[in-house]
């Protein structure tokens, strides 16, 4: 198979597709002026191909930051692209679309993976469509992109996921979840006075959650929604960590990007040797993958203005690049099977 990336920093769609020939699955990642029209004019080039689409910076060995971005494959794939709608009521009311889907491209473990772009209410996503795919046990890779609106197949949605299956007919696929922060150390919380529909946080061990994140790292109110680039608070789960980023602050409780329920166990994180996990990363898939077709990666937004905070950004993307022909997407959130993450990167590898 091979994974193929255009690109427009001015947003000229005939410019970003220019070489793309025979495509069987294409994946769009535009600027919110011009996303629908790009979906439009998108079917209008490929009306018999599946895609799906979001709102989102797109990267190859640099950034699109404003323009539009394709990634697109072929020669040996087989896909399927659609939508689950009513994402923050019930997306499980549309479910027989993924099922049919997953029939349809008949994928396994070894071969198959799931990608999705999603509008919000991530973890009720990722729970109905991973109720699908570990019968096959299918991995997933996605993420969130802006302003609530996803595209599948050349119509744009609101309140959705869209996805897209592909199975690599001539090799296997495998899904891998990169995590740059560590605990910090022994601080472990109980959570109480959440709010579900708010993603808030209320309280840390009985105190306002404001006040004790402050107090440990020596914070003002203004400095918080910063500090949490560098440290983030984790949630347990299993043997896994999951990162949850602070998105604002809210009289004394912390609004956070992902849901935090009374009584989950919390720890406080700090970042680790970034470039060495990359390292890491990057030398586990050479052993998984002597021969790489492509890679595509989701990372988080919080990862970028970090990395780019560094001047780490383009060495990254170049040392990612040294693994194939990588492409990916700066997400508001990221998906690993059925774990909706912050301030982390997940890709796909295809053989």
């Amino acid at each position: 198979m091979k994974q193929f990336f255009g690109v427009s920093q001015s947003g000229n769609l005939q410019e970003a597709v220019r070489g793309l020939k025979n495509p069987q699955l294409i994946m769009l990642m535009s600027n919110s002026e011009q996303f629908e029209g790009h979906v439009k004019e998108l079917q209008a080039l490929y009306p018999k191909v599946p895609s799906i689409g979001c709102i989102g910076m797109s990267y190859d060995d640099r950034v699109v930051e404003k323009g539009v971005g394709i990634v697109a494959y072929t020669d040996g794939v087989e896909a399927a692209a659609n939508v689950l709608e009513q994402a923050s009521v019930m997306p499980v009311k549309y479910i027989k679309r993924l099922e049919d889907d997953v029939d349809k491209v008949q994928g396994s473990q070894n071969d198959t993976i799931c990608i999705d772009f999603c509008s919000g209410n991530d973890a009720c996503v990722l729970t109905t469509i991973y109720s699908v795919l570990k019968r096959r046990n299918i991995s997933l890779v996605g993420g969130t992109g802006d302003a609530g609106k996803v595209s599948a197949n050349g119509k744009v949605y609101e309140d959705a996921v869209a996805y897209a299956l592909i199975k690599n007919k001539h090799g296997r696929v495998k899904a891998y979840k990169e995590n740059i922060y560590r605990q910090m150390g022994n601080y472990r919380f109980i959570a109480s006075r959440t709010d579900k529909s708010q993603y808030m946080l209320g309280e840390l061990n009985g105190k306002p959650a404001k006040q004790v994140y402050q107090q440990i790292l020596h914070v003002t109110e203004e400095q918080i929604l910063t500090q949490t680039f560098k440290n983030p608070l984790g949630k347990l789960n299993g043997k896994d960590t999951c990162i949850i980023s602070i998105k604002d602050v809210s009289g004394n409780a912390l609004t956070c990007y992902r849901q935090v329920n009374d009584s989950d166990v919390l720890m406080l994180l700090e970042l680790g040797d970034y470039k060495q996990t990359v390292k890491n990363t990057i030398q586990k898939i050479r052993q998984d993958f002597p021969k790489i077709s492509s890679v595509f990666s989701v990372n988080c937004l919080f990862r970028y203005l970090l990395f780019t905070e560094n001047n780490y950004m383009q060495e990254y993307l170049g040392e990612m690049a040294n693994l194939g022909v990588h492409a990916g997407l700066v997400g508001y959130g990221e998906h690993y099977n059925n774990q909706f993450v912050n301030q982390s990167m997940t890709c796909v590898v295809f053989e």
